[in-house]
């Protein structure tokens, strides 16, 4: 039931307007560092990233131009802060870790990848 909760409340904020997706959501720069916080390189190539370069997930380059995240939620920025918040809650079957991302780093970190169109 839970899991059903949050997939709904997901499914709303992806359906909001256009205009409210579009706008900024927070500090890219400090999204760019809390990238290298949270360790996300280790696992993805991800352009303006220095250090190791992962194979282990998808590489980011062009994550704001593509339509499905994870494989499951379209590309909106409210379900790209859903996503790092809680990858397994989403999918329990994909390998990326619960890293314990905070809502106000999911926003930031979000602000980021929508610069990598």
């Amino acid at each position: 039931m839970r899991k059903l909760l949050y997939l709904m409340i997901v499914v709303t904020f992806a359906c909001k307007g256009h205009e409210q997706q579009t706008q900024s959501i927070g500090d890219a720069d400090r999204g760019k560092q809390l990238i290298d916080k949270y360790g996300c390189a280790a696992c993805h190539v991800i352009p303006q990233i220095e250090g190791p370069k992962g194979m282990v997930g998808p590489p980011l380059e062009h994550i704001a131009s593509r339509q499905i995240i994870g494989g499951k939620l379209t590309n909106t920025p409210q379900n790209m802060m859903a996503w790092l918040q809680n990858p397994q809650m989403i999918d329990p079957n994909n390998s990326m870790p619960n890293l314990g991302v905070t809502p106000a780093d999911a926003r930031d970190i979000t602000a980021f990848l929508e610069s990598l169109k």
